[in-house]
């Protein structure tokens, strides 16, 4: 059914590699057991080193210990479990404040305000017109009752990149943990723990081509923590609930499979059209850093023109984009991001996210700017908003 479909929505999923698939396969059907010690039975033994084994894979790739990654269900859970999971740890030694942007993903947004209704005092801090933390805001923002930090390595929707190391610097000088949200940056830009000053870091494998369902929390050694979720034993009494051992699996390979060169490709693709787009469609306008921002997004808004009527076009024509339109979000607002870095409801509304993966190819970005030219001029011809 979608097999000439152009597929630019990678930032909320990736398509699973086959050899991704082929990796998990033999543990869903030959080892299926739960992990187990030494002592336990031959299946379990080896489901507990096919876990322990991906594990040290994924650490590896950041510059952690072993011991230092749990596995998560995704992204949600473990920035759930950084932020909970450390203000129960502090808030009876040390205090009850919580700072995050006004542009982080709804894992973190959404769980300070929830902390914010049991008491806690959550600051929300502006961003710039690029989406961009200024380090001296977040230092003006600290005081001795806060307790953790948390802000996104990257946007999810304008692909902004946070100075991570100033960030975490600032923390460190105050004696504050830093949560940094890398579910977009990681495998996509280098990121090495023994250098930047984070304590906690979030990761997930639907955006790498790993399978869904499966993510990590980095927590560096010594962090006070508490387990969130009562439950079993598991990942060092750290998170509980019946490990994935498929999914674990999955996610150590799609990390080994990440290369340099695929990098530098997604970042031609998203210079390509972003360039073709600006140059040829009149009245568009570049969401985000121009230089500082991941490999693989694009995020442009059309004047006088809805987001929706957009991706809905483009879907008739075979293409799958996202857009920060009200009408074609869950909340019904418009995106908290474009209004975080001082667009309007009618500039969130036009906004078209374009984001690309290891199987999308120049043709396809050609195609999409070719159909993008079309449709928004066709719309604009139609449009109440204004005159192109």
């Amino acid at each position: 059914m979608f097999e000439d479909y152009i597929y630019l929505d990678n930032a909320s999923m990736t398509r699973l590699d086959e050899r991704v698939f082929e990796e998990m396969k033999p543990y869903f059907f030959d080892t299926y057991a739960i992990p187990t010690s030494e002592s336990g039975y031959s299946m379990g033994v080896e489901a507990k080193e096919a876990l322990e084994k991906s594990r040290e894979t994924i650490a590896q790739s950041l510059g952690a210990e072993t011991s230092e990654l749990i596995f998560t269900s995704g992204f949600t859970e473990s920035s759930n479990i950084a932020l909970k999971g450390v203000a129960q740890a502090l808030q009876e030694k040390k205090g009850t404040h919580i700072i995050v942007s006004k542009i982080e993903d709804y894992s973190v947004l959404n769980t300070a305000k929830a902390m914010e209704k049991q008491g806690f005092q959550v600051t929300y801090l502006d961003v710039d017109q690029y989406g961009l933390v200024d380090p001296e805001v977040l230092k003006d923002s600290i005081t001795p009752e806060t307790i953790i930090v948390s802000i996104q390595h990257a946007n999810q929707e304008i692909g902004t990149i946070q100075d991570i190391k100033a960030l975490g610097e600032v923390c460190r000088d105050k004696g504050v943990l830093f949560h940094t949200d890398a579910t977009h940056t990681f495998t996509k830009i280098p990121l090495d723990v023994q250098e930047i000053p984070v304590d906690l870091l979030t990761i997930s494998a639907h955006t790498i081509h790993g399978p869904a369902g499966i993510g990590g929390l980095y927590i560096r050694k010594r962090t006070p923590i508490r387990k969130w979720m009562d439950g079993g034993f598991q990942e060092s009494n750290r998170r509980a609930g019946l490990e994935n051992i498929p999914g674990a699996v999955g996610f150590a390979k799609a990390v080994e499979l990440v290369t340099k060169k695929e990098n530098q490709q997604l970042e031609k693709m998203r210079d390509h059209l972003i360039e073709r787009i600006l140059s040829e469609v009149p009245q568009s306008v570049l969401n985000g850093h121009k230089i500082n921002r991941t490999p693989q997004n694009a995020n442009i808004t059309f004047e006088y023109v809805e987001g929706e009527s957009i991706t809905l076009h483009l879907d008739m024509r075979g293409f799958a984009v996202s857009t920060g339109s009200a009408c074609f979000s869950r909340s019904l607002d418009p995106s908290h991001v474009i209004l975080g870095i001082g667009g309007d409801a009618e500039r969130a509304h036009g906004s078209v996210r374009f984001t690309f993966s290891r199987f999308t190819s120049m043709d396809d970005i050609n195609a999409a700017a070719d159909a993008v030219a079309t449709v928004v001029e066709n719309l604009r011809k139609i449009s109440p908003l204004g005159k192109r």
